[in-house]
């Protein structure tokens, strides 16, 4: 355990204490931040800063007063100004932003998931709003953030033809498996895998749009299949209790193989920010051949972000435009934004609830629908990003993507999804919830 840092201030004539517990922890646990041996009443800016692996740096801060005992605990006090206000114990961290004079539309994602995220937690004198580098803290804590608790497991897949990455939790198994599918924005992204690997689930997360040399040609159903089969077949997988996950287009390919495969048999599927508008039933380059014909309906707003949400919408009433959910037979779970400016995810969900009603199946169906959020709905405590930038499929033109949402709302949403997602997959993977294994640092 890191001990508290004391500086002595000179301004107030104490030594103040500021204490940052756990000083290690995963990205889902909340932290207690408490400073004591302040003044009483003392005015006092608690900030936060990261440095990504890309080199930005990355702030929140908020403006306290210390009680009558000169003591300031952010889980039950107000921040009345900052990045953030009002009673928020992880306002540090969901409200991070770049800080002034970075490049634009950056987003913050880790790549490296065995090294932790470092955030140094301090404390000044005075409400600041700016200028933290050139002014000395009252104190410094620093704190590490994981995806991966200990023991758990990194497997590089390369079998196949498949690329992935998997996720294993301590100890002997056997686990659930859950297929990890991202978006359009392609690449190998490991965070939620071991995150989730972290929870007791075998987590693969999978590469399907990626370098030049994996060409959307070449990825269809039977990749997807092949992916999951690999999983299923894994000594340390049961092979009875599977999943898939898929966010924003992962998720048209999670429907899609539910409704259609004759492979992929699923317990229950989880699908963040999607839609069921583009049946993934060809070749990818082909659906993103079928994709440009609407390209049309995209808008640019006065800032120059692009807003893609109108490329399904209406949603077409022709069946062969859209995935037959009718024909899911597992528990599905939507997690939807309300203000999702990428993807119509509410009226694709209000669409397939239709769909599913006349088919018989709606009982399968649950949806979570969060107002004000937007469509990168990703694990807790994670900073919004209201737009950024972004590598277009097929053309691999760079713009400014507008992904919607409000800060404090989408940091509402994050923080309650995953731990239904988390609920929801052990109901329907484990046989019982006491059986989930926990691995804590």
């Amino acid at each position: 355990m890191l001990a508290p840092i004391r500086t002595v201030s000179t301004e107030v004539g104490t030594c103040p204490l500021l204490s940052v517990q756990p000083s290690r922890a995963q990205v889902d646990e909340k932290v207690q931040i408490v400073v004591m041996n302040l003044l009483p009443n003392q005015k006092v800016t608690l900030h936060s800063l990261h440095q990504s692996e890309d080199k930005d740096f990355w702030e929140a801060f908020g403006h306290y007063i210390s009680d009558e005992y000169g003591t300031v605990t952010v889980a039950k006090d107000e921040s009345l100004g900052g990045t953030y206000e009002g009673t928020e114990q992880m306002g540090l961290l969901w409200s991070m932003r770049p800080i002034p004079g970075s490049r634009p539309g950056l987003r913050l994602r880790k790549m490296n998931i065995l090294t932790p995220i470092v955030i140094h937690i301090s404390v000044y004198g005075g409400h600041l709003s700016q200028g933290f580098s050139q002014q000395t803290p009252l104190a410094t804590s620093v704190t590490e953030r994981w995806y991966v608790a200990p023991g758990v497991q990194r497997v590089n897949i390369r079998e196949n033809g498949v690329r992935g990455t998997l996720f294993l939790p301590p100890g002997p198994g056997l686990y659930p498996g859950v297929l990890d599918l991202w978006g359009g924005g392609g690449g190998l992204v490991e965070y939620r895998s071991g995150l989730l690997a972290s929870h007791g689930f075998a987590s693969m997360a999978l590469e399907y749009l990626g370098p030049e040399d994996l060409r959307t040609a070449d990825v269809d159903v039977s990749y997807f299949e092949k992916a999951y089969q690999i999983l299923q077949n894994h000594p340390k997988v049961q092979r009875d209790r599977m999943a898939m996950l898929g966010l924003s287009f992962g998720s048209a390919v999670t429907l899609s193989m539910a409704a259609y495969s004759k492979v992929i048999k699923p317990q229950c599927c989880v699908c963040i920010s999607g839609s069921h508008v583009f049946p993934v039933d060809k070749s990818l380059f082909e659906v993103f051949e079928g994709m440009k014909k609407y390209i049309g309906r995209v808008q640019v707003n006065e800032e120059n972000q692009v807003i893609h949400r109108n490329i399904i919408l209406p949603i077409p009433s022709d069946p062969a435009l859209k995935v037959d959910v009718g024909r899911i037979k597992c528990p599905l779970l939507l997690v939807n934004a309300g203000d999702d400016q990428n993807w119509a995810s509410v009226e694709s969900a209000e669409d397939m609830e239709m769909m599913m009603e006349k088919a018989g199946n709606r009982d399968l169906l649950t949806v979570l629908t969060y107002p004000g959020a937007g469509h990168l709905i990703e694990p807790p405590y994670s900073p919004h990003f209201r737009a950024s930038n972004f590598i277009l499929q097929g053309v691999k033109e760079k713009i400014v993507m507008l992904w919607g949402g409000q800060t404090k709302p989408h940091a509402y949403a994050q923080e309650d999804s995953w731990e239904k997602i988390l609920a929801f997959l052990r109901k329907h993977l484990y046989f019982s919830s006491n059986f989930a294994v926990k691995a804590k640092l």
